[in-house]
């Protein structure tokens, strides 16, 4: 299976106090090591959706805009998944990573794409402790219209948007791996700003 990966890096970062992406963790920004992550378990290409474009170009990061800013997580997969249906060379699916992992895993990303060999399943989505964890998914791109549709309709929560996809759950992960910052005293002591 072809799979490219993606980093969702457009929300405001409120409880942060400061933009979340670009937080560093040992030296790195948090954004580069989901992007990372991704590119060490085999995806390609990788975007980051959303996000400040001229701080990511200085990372070397390719950026796309995110369609539906201010919108939500579903805005941000359906502007992944748009992209990469567009292109001449496609790809299966998509890892979505949100940008503000603390621990990134090419492991983790390893898990959702090796559950993806029945070419039934829609959605790969690992369950950590009874929680389902959208972004750290693997999305089939076939997934788009149906994403669209339920979008068009109000709809802004992945959990809301897969009732007609087949969504394969994963448990038993290693619960770092999905660890998020939302608040700076999520991040580790060797964080810097």
């Amino acid at each position: 299976m072809t799979f490219a990966g993606a980093v969702l890096a457009g929300g405001e970062s409120r409880r942060m106090g400061s933009d979340k992406a670009f937080v560093t963790i040992s030296g790195v920004a948090m954004v580069t090591r989901a992007v990372q992550a991704l590119v060490t378990a085999g995806a390609t290409p990788v975007i980051v959706v959303g996000g400040d474009a001229p701080r990511l170009e200085e990372l070397g990061l390719p950026q796309i805009a995110d369609e539906f800013p201010g919108e939500g997580p579903l805005g941000g997969i359906i502007s992944a998944l748009g992209h990469f249906a567009s292109r001449e060379e496609p790809v299966d699916a998509v890892v979505i990573l949100a940008c503000d992992l603390v621990s990134p895993s090419d492991a983790a990303v390893r898990s959702v794409t090796a559950a993806m060999d029945d070419p039934a399943v829609d959605v790969v989505l690992p369950v950590v402790e009874d929680h389902a964890q959208w972004l750290h998914a693997a999305w089939r791109v076939r997934t788009l219209d149906s994403l669209s549709a339920d979008f068009s309709s109000g709809v802004r929560a992945p959990r809301y948007a897969v009732g007609k996809l087949n969504v394969q759950m994963i448990r038993g992960e290693d619960s770092t791996w999905f660890r998020d910052a939302d608040h700076p005293e999520d991040l580790p002591r060797c964080t810097g700003s």
